[in-house]
């Protein structure tokens, strides 16, 4: 039991000494830096700079050694890697599982719409909070201007994405991950040409699975193994050469997405609930609040599935036969919580670095989200793993982008946290409107 309660917390308590020692060590390499030039040795700086902190493929860099940049871009690059393959397959196989039983396919229909549905208000909500937040300056960051060279983007009409979202050539939509929406668009036609095809497709949907095994395995290897030390390094640079200014913003970061998502699980989805089935929504989210408990505690939809089963049937009423397929299907597809958090991280991530986020860019970074959160894969860390897709879509990979991503990525615990209660309690909202509009739920027990 100590050794499963060890390994349980493995991934948590390695992030958690990661940020701590990279904050620690990269305060003294920070404070050392800042002697030092005030001091007049320039030199001694940038001799300790060369060793640990230079880009080491840039022109500056050529005779340096930058062992803290080698260890952070190893993470960065084999997470690059991942990109693609992992939007392809988990999406593909996402499509096809969908529509798994002919009877409910008018229940699927119902049961994506709800999903979309909740998808699109979450996005609106975060997105709107987000700008908020950083139009009045919280998400500011005052940073060298010889840093932000690479950080501006070309004007661009939002509607070009419909166009771009559908490649020419496949393979050149795979060679890069600045095309993820056109990766996006590819998984969904195979998907749905798979579940057409039926018996047919099936040794090509063995061959998803084993590869979405392997990706899995690659990340889970990636993210234990590499990502504590990746995550020491970047931050230790982040603080030696950009300073402490990011602290704040972070702070910000943290909080107003943690009391977004929190505030939006408590109105969103029985407001959407009284709207669409004229149920007492304060019934829902009473006997809901123990799942959102139990998700909160263990960031896992997986885990949260059995309690949420019993407390859909047992509790609101739900039949068993819809219950069966909604609760698993929003397991797989619906990442509400996951697209919020997105929107607040990467309008941190991008302003930090020096992008003005407008609010066109936020329907195309909600879009991107949305279809990135439906095939996110139940791994962990998982939904903070997908901001790097949202970015490259944006395509915001500058230098400055990855030290926000990094700092995220460190600090990002307490907010998939609080995003895991929006994710299962939003599976049970749209499993209990689904109910309601069949005619199958149970009102004397949803209002025991």
């Amino acid at each position: 039991m100590a050794a499963e309660n060890k390994k349980g917390m493995s991934i948590i308590k390695k992030m958690m000494i990661a940020l701590i020692g990279g904050i620690v060590v990269g305060l003294i390499f920070m404070t050392i830096r800042q002697n030092m030039l005030s001091s007049g040795n320039t030199e001694g700086w940038a001799t300790i700079n060369k060793i640990f902190f230079q880009d080491i493929t840039s022109s500056d860099g050529v005779g340096a050694i930058g062992i803290f940049y080698i260890l952070g871009q190893i993470f960065m690059r084999g997470l690059q890697a991942a990109i693609v393959p992992l939007v392809l397959v988990s999406l593909s196989l996402a499509l096809t599982s969908i529509t798994d039983g002919a009877k409910l396919g008018r229940i699927a229909g119902k049961t994506i719409a709800g999903f979309v549905g909740f998808y699109v208000a979450g996005a609106f909500i975060a997105c709107t909070v987000a700008y908020i937040v950083k139009s009045a300056g919280f998400f500011n960051v005052t940073l060298a201007e010889t840093s932000l060279t690479a950080n501006t983007i070309d004007a661009f009409n939002p509607l070009a994405v419909i166009v771009n979202a559908i490649p020419n050539n496949i393979t050149s939509a795979f060679s890069t991950n600045n095309s993820i929406l056109a990766v996006v668009v590819t998984a969904i036609v195979i998907g749905i040409c798979m579940h057409k095809l039926g018996e047919k497709a099936e040794p090509l949907i063995k061959v998803f699975r084993a590869a979405s095994d392997v990706i899995n395995m690659y990340l889970n290897f990636l993210i234990n193994k590499v990502g504590p030390i990746a995550i020491f390094s970047l931050i230790v640079r982040t603080f030696a050469i950009y300073g402490a200014e990011y602290l704040a913003p972070a702070a910000a970061y943290v909080v107003f997405s943690m009391a977004t998502l929190l505030i939006t699980c408590c109105v969103l989805y029985p407001i959407g609930i009284f709207i669409t089935t004229g149920l007492n929504p304060m019934k829902f989210l009473k006997k809901m609040a123990k799942v959102g408990v139990f998700g909160f505690s263990t960031n896992s939809s997986a885990a949260t599935l059995p309690i949420n089963t019993k407390t859909n049937t047992e509790e609101l009423g739900n039949s068993q036969e819809i219950t069966s397929f909604v609760l698993p299907t929003g397991m797989t597809i619906n990442m509400n919580g996951t697209t919020m958090m997105h929107m607040f991280a990467v309008t941190f991530i991008a302003t930090a670095a020096g992008i003005n986020v407008t609010p066109a860019n936020m329907v195309v970074m909600a879009l991107l989200s949305i279809c990135a959160a439906m095939g996110t894969p139940a791994i962990p860390v998982a939904g903070t793993t997908m901001i790097y897709t949202v970015l490259s879509g944006m395509g915001w990979t500058s230098e400055l982008c990855l030290m926000g991503y990094a700092l995220v990525m460190a600090i990002n615990r307490p907010v998939e946290m609080a995003l895991l209660p929006l994710n299962v309690i939003g599976d049970a909202a749209v499993n209990t409107i689904v109910n309601a509009k069949e005619g199958e739920i149970d009102k004397e027990i949803y209002n025991s």
